[in-house]
């Protein structure tokens, strides 16, 4: 198979895009929760913690899971249960409850995440593989932009159970979408004998696999910065309106869009992944600088938003492109790769988010240089990647072209 249809790749960018749109989208609510069940701020800060924690250890226990079982019944029963935990999550009485209520939902809405990049795994190959997660990514990589200005729009007049319950719906819609749209992609004879928990170390261990997967988790930490110390970079650095506000999210995510649209072009034409990524990381670099440069120096600060922009840019040039490289490097066991490519970049992105913010909400110097370290610390896992690959360049036998 050369490609998949549009509705899937829709579908599976819902799985991708559902379990940050659920971290996002509350934000906003946070001082209405507190107010309406009584709890302090660190405590409803906790079901964000729980709902983290619960997107990292699902990704890790689905992936094996459906190595051995298939992608079409773990993802169905993830998919209800995460419905379900949202609308307890909805109706939660106490902090308490909404903690527990959100971290089920995560453990089970991980396995969109994990089966949406498995199932383009399983029916593509080499190009057709990276076409296909550009352009999924760059559906679904407008999720963490959008959602805290949907959130904070529907925040001053839904109170926060409406806008759980949104949350909940969307969930509900990808169980539609489950039933409705995929199929399974695993044949039996290619199922693993066991849930295989070791395959994990084993992939670990597997230098260019290891390399490209943090090359992706390190960029996503780079564009999460971003996203979550953007309100105080616009309102309070730049001093716009929370309109200009809004807008500016919307650029960003416009360009994020094209950019993955450009990079599964460039599949389509067989241009190596790798190529890609080697043009777009030093771009990425020199934008997380420049941002650093304006930060620093007594210049008008909204000249910040022209290399934020370059940077959202690239991040959409590098994640299908690096996505698709691990993956061929996890084969034959593209449930745990996927599970912790997953894991691993949620991670990165959620240890960089507050570090935009250590100084106060008046600079932005620490997000500039969290976004610099970032950039760099993905290029020199990129490089490493490659070096591996020199030596072993069967293990990339899917993509014809050299890089």
């Amino acid at each position: 198979m050369t490609s998949v249809p549009p509705r899937l790749l829709l579908a599976l960018a819902l799985l991708s895009a559902s379990a940050p749109l659920a971290i996002d989208f509350y934000l906003p609510s946070f001082p209405q929760i507190g107010s309406d069940l009584g709890a302090a701020a660190s405590d409803v800060q906790l079901t964000l913690t729980a709902f983290l924690i619960g997107l990292a250890l699902g990704q890790i226990a689905w992936g094996p899971i459906s190595d051995r079982f298939g992608r079409l019944r773990p993802l169905l029963i993830g998919s209800v249960v995460a419905a379900v935990a949202g609308v307890l999550a909805a109706l939660a009485p106490t902090v308490e409850l909404l903690m527990v209520a959100r971290f089920v939902q995560a453990l089970a809405a991980a396995a969109g995440i994990v089966m949406a990049r498995a199932i383009v795994a399983d029916v593509l190959h080499g190009f057709a593989a990276a076409r296909a997660m550009s352009i999924m990514m760059s559906i679904s990589g407008i999720a963490p932009i959008v959602a805290p200005v949907l959130g904070g729009a529907l925040a001053g007049f839904v109170p926060w159970r409406g806008v759980l319950g949104i949350v909940a719906a969307i969930a509900v819609a990808q169980v539609v979408c489950v039933v409705l749209v995929i199929r399974e992609s695993l044949p039996v004879e290619r199922r693993t004998s066991r849930v295989e928990y070791a395959d994990l170390g084993r992939l670990l261990a597997k230098p260019a696999f290891l390399g490209y997967t943090l090359t992706q988790s390190l960029t996503f930490a780079t564009l999460m910065t971003y996203v979550s110390s953007s309100s105080f970079l616009y309102q309070s650095v730049i001093g716009t309106s929370a309109a200009v506000y809004g807008v500016g999210f919307a650029v960003n995510a416009a360009f994020l869009t094209l950019a993955g649209l450009v990079s599964a072009r460039l599949a389509k034409r067989q241009v190596h992944p790798a190529q890609v990524v080697r043009f777009a990381q030093p771009l990425l670099a020199l934008g997380a600088m420049l941002v650093l440069v304006v930060a620093l120096l007594p210049v008008p600060k909204a000249l910040i938003l022209l290399p934020i922009l370059m940077v959202t840019t690239c991040v959409g040039l590098i994640m299908g492109n690096t996505g698709a490289l691990a993956i061929e490097q996890a084969r034959p066991a593209v449930g745990a790769g996927s599970a912790l490519m997953g894991g691993i970049m949620f991670l990165g992105g959620g240890l960089a988010s507050p570090l935009g913010a250590v100084a106060g909400e008046h600079t932005a110097v620490p997000l500039a240089i969290t976004m610099v370290a970032t950039s760099l610390l993905g290029a020199v896992a990129f490089n490493l990647a490659r070096r591996s690959v020199a030596r072993n360049p069967e293990s990339e036998a899917a993509f014809a072209t050299a890089a």
